[in-house]
């Protein structure tokens, strides 16, 4: 066998030793190479990149509106999920932005564009977007898409063969779902994102917000954003697909809200 072949073969094996296949909080399979803490790192790091080149709102009603909701969130997604790991705290900054995006990174980040409150016009329908965002990372999406974005080179960086030179952050941070200009975050793959809307709906109703909301939301965000290109053609799903699984969901999520008592934001 050529020596140029042994080496791919070897990381194909140990590919397999170090991931194996997990599963989302939903059940469904996952191939995610990176370990946690090594993607809390590097969403600490760009994070704090963006909180150093991005303006931070000083607007204080924002800032505690988006606090309390991010609080509540948090609780939600911690009763509703308690076999997962989660950080000890969370961090939150308002940036003063006036796209309609918000996110959520490994490690206990996230990010709220101040444009989002004009879209956002229910502490509830802050919520759902918050929830949809907390989803993501505890479903590890940011892991899976850098797994399947970087493939072989993923091993390599959990191993520390790879030079940072080889290792873009931009790519970085299209993987963890940051900087869209519009919409909530860089497009996920569907199945991400429809995995992130029934578990944000379940987190909204449990930390006391009316799962309702979240359809509002999103017909808001439908207004908001104009014409979309078709659904085959995007990774988002198509608000109204989007909006008809949410209403779906509700009856399950609207009994757990019914069963909670009611945010106060």
């Amino acid at each position: 066998m050529h020596r140029q072949c042994v080496l791919p073969l070897f990381l194909v094996g140990l590919l397999a030793l170090l991931s194996g296949c997990g599963e989302t909080p939903t059940g469904r399979s996952q191939l995610a190479l990176v370990p946690g803490p090594l993607m809390a790192d590097m969403g600490g790091d760009a994070f704090d990149q963006l909180r150093n080149t991005q303006p931070i709102s000083r607007d204080a009603q924002a800032n505690r509106l988006v606090q309390c909701v991010a609080e509540k969130i948090v609780a939600g997604a911690e009763a509703s999920y308690p076999g997962l790991d989660f950080p000890e705290r969370w961090e939150v900054v308002v940036f003063d932005e006036p796209s309609p995006n918000a996110f959520a990174l490994p490690g206990g980040r996230i990010g709220v564009h101040s444009g989002l409150l004009q879209v956002a016009e229910t502490p509830a329908q802050l919520a759902a977007v918050m929830g949809h965002e907390v989803a993501h990372v505890l479903a590890d999406h940011g892991n899976e898409r850098l797994t399947q974005q970087l493939g072989i080179k993923a091993v390599l960086l959990v191993v520390g063969l790879l030079g940072e030179g080889e290792f873009g952050n931009q790519q970085l941070m299209q993987a963890l779902g940051v900087g869209a200009q519009l919409g909530i975050s860089l497009p996920f793959s569907r199945t991400h994102e429809e995995e992130a809307d029934l578990m944000g709906v379940e987190i909204m109703a449990r930390a006391g917000f009316d799962p309702q909301q979240s359809v509002a939301l999103w017909q808001n965000m439908a207004a908001a954003g104009g014409g979309q290109p078709p659904e085959f053609l995007s990774t988002h799903p198509a608000h109204e697909t989007r909006i008809r699984a949410l209403q779906e969901a509700l009856e399950e999520a609207s009994a757990t809200y019914r069963a909670v008592t009611p945010a106060q934001c």
